[in-house]
């Protein structure tokens, strides 16, 4: 299913059935992103949609050249367990 992104209200989302899937960020200083929170509909979840948002988001920070933050706890071990991928444009 479809990963939209909503620039006016910074953030990724995601729909299937009526649930939601979200993943908001802040543009905190020039060239830095910051990934505050996610959130999946309980009947949408354990199906990967959260980590389908992550790669999208952070596949958008790469290919903006942004350096990215994660104030959001899933976000923090996302990259945190896909260090080597994504290392390179952490702040």
């Amino acid at each position: 299913m479809p990963i939209k992104h909503d620039t006016e209200n910074q953030e990724f989302t995601i729909s299937q059935d009526g649930h939601d899937g979200e993943l908001a960020y802040a543009r905190p200083a020039e060239g830095v992103i910051d990934f505050t929170h996610t959130f999946v509909d309980e009947a949408l979840r354990g199906q990967g949609l959260a980590d389908e948002l992550a790669r999208t988001a952070l596949t958008y920070a790469r290919d903006q050249k942004l350096k990215v933050k994660t104030s959001c706890k899933f976000m923090a071990a996302f990259v945190k367990k896909h260090h080597a991928e994504y290392a390179d444009i952490l702040a």
